[in-house]
């Protein structure tokens, strides 16, 4: 049994020759055998040794016997070579030999240990670079997922912002639409009460069957409420086209928010992972597998594209809101005047009322149209000290979490600077508008309480009207007041 580490025992392949009576210098023997390496035919199935075995070999060589000169025998077995010398004692070495032999294994030993060393120096600098430049391009992969993320927040917010706008234009394009449709249904009834009128004109007797000014008035009463249901047929055609527009717009917008949601998680998770985190596998091959659709021009143009749709929706809506409103208030003036027109024409003795009723009529379809605008300025005003403060709020922020920079990182930088006066500035704007606001709210209270005068003066015209149409014009009292016309109930 050998041990592991040591040299074997030589065994040449080729025999050497008989030694000489006189033999040879140390170094002529060494370099005789010097370049032959030892013949192991069990080598290939015993575990590693260091090649230091073949180097200790040459140094302390050891002579194999005549084994071809033997065959029959074992190498154990083999008779021992005698000498001729007396004694049977001869010199293999000298003292120099040995302590040159020693030197050269002490030399040896040394520059192996040192290649060894200069090795595992190599192996330690090797597998530091090894973990730096994991880690450096595993921190580039985890800062473009943070960018990315952080794109996706962005764009999520721009589409959740617009889906909220955009709900709240097709809200109220859908109070529109129900407002002409009643709108529309309310024309029929003074429609109906003018044909009637006309009908009840044709059974006077004698000199009263003229066609006098309320004949016709009357007449262009009943062309103008058919030339004010058409427009509003169409008109509501319109809206309900643009309704589905919107609809459109709004599936775009919410299937793009899912799908950035959606994305928005599975990129977070990638940037929240880390090499002690559950649930890492390998995935052989992966990196071959290209299933993306889009690059990030084209990404952002998509989103981009879907906001600017249901922008250009939600302005071409807001326009056909104002032009209904319009519309709307158009053809209940337009249907009123000429129903005053009508009944002036009837008696003259309600000539001042009826017009002084006309007035009250277009003085409170401004003043509503008045507090439609400030209300609308007010929304606008909220919605932009909305922005404001959330501008605020991430000014704040900023400087909040600037306070927290350690030691000399404190410094006092021209961001610094600017974040502060940003903070002044948007708080001067923020008293600039809630002043604003509530000069709005003032003003608005002020005309509804004006519109509350017209409208009480106007239930006293009304009276005034029943009782002297109780007795002339008591068909005529059905007809709809603007408020119904315009569809507000």
């Amino acid at each position: 049994m050998e041990l592991y580490g040591y040299p074997l025992k030589a065994k040449f392949a080729q025999p050497r020759p008989p030694p000489p009576k006189v033999l040879p210098a140390t170094s002529t023997v060494a370099s005789s055998y010097k370049n032959r390496i030892p013949y192991h035919p069990e080598s290939f199935s015993l575990p590693w040794m260091p090649n230091s075995y073949y180097k200790a070999a040459t140094l302390n060589p050891t002579l194999s016997p005549l084994s071809e000169s033997f065959p029959g025998l074992p190498p154990t077995k083999i008779i021992p070579f005698i000498s001729e010398r007396p004694n049977g004692v001869f010199t293999r070495h000298t003292l120099d030999d040995w302590h040159r032999s020693n030197m050269t294994n002490y030399k040896e030993s040394e520059t192996t240990r040192h290649n060894a060393e200069r090795l595992r120096a190599d192996l330690a600098r090797t597998i530091k670079d090894v973990y730096q430049q994991a880690k450096r391009t595993q921190g580039e992969s985890t800062k473009n997922l943070g960018e990315r993320v952080n794109d996706i927040e962005y764009w999520k917010s721009e589409l959740c912002i617009e889906l909220d706008a955009m709900i709240r234009e097709t809200n109220s394009l859908m109070d529109m639409q129900k407002r002409l449709e009643r709108a529309l249904a309310d024309t029929e009834g003074p429609f109906q009460v003018a044909h009637k009128c006309l009908l009840n004109r044709e059974k006077r007797m004698g000199i009263d069957l003229v066609h006098d000014d309320v004949e016709k008035q009357l007449i262009t009463e009943i062309k103008i409420i058919r030339s004010c249901r058409e427009r509003l047929q169409q008109c509501l055609d319109t809206v309900n086209s643009q309704l589905m527009c919107n609809k459109e717009a709004r599936q775009e917008l919410e299937k793009d928010l899912a799908d950035k949601q959606m994305g928005h998680h599975i990129d977070s998770k990638c940037y929240q992972l880390k090499n002690t985190s559950r649930g890492i596998h390998f995935y052989r091959g992966v990196e071959r597998i290209d299933a993306t659709i889009s690059v990030p021009e084209t990404w952002a143009r998509f989103t981009d594209n879907n906001i600017f749709r249901s922008q250009s929706a939600r302005a071409t809506s807001a326009k056909l809101r104002a032009s209904t409103e319009s519309l709307l208030m158009g053809t209940a003036d337009e249907m009123w005047r000429q129903f005053s027109k009508v009944n002036d024409a009837f008696t003259s003795r309600i000539t001042e009322t009826a017009n002084a009723k006309s007035k009250i009529q277009t003085h409170l379809a401004k003043t509503r149209q008045e507090i439609f605008q400030i209300e609308t300025k007010i929304q606008v005003i909220q919605k932009t000290i909305r922005d404001k403060e959330v501008q605020l709020k991430v000014a704040q922020t900023r400087l909040d979490e600037r306070t927290r920079r350690p030691n000399v990182e404190l410094c006092r930088d021209a961001a610094q600077l600017r974040l502060v006066h940003e903070v002044n500035e948007i708080n001067e704007t923020l008293r600039n508008l809630h002043q604003c606001l509530r000069a709005s709210e003032d003003m608005l209270q002020m005309l509804v309480r004006s519109k509350g005068v017209l409208e009480h003066d106007l239930v006293v015209k009304n009276n005034s009207l029943f009782i002297d149409q109780e007795r002339c014009m008591g068909m005529r009292k059905s007809y709809p007041s603007t408020v119904q016309i315009l569809g507000y109930v």
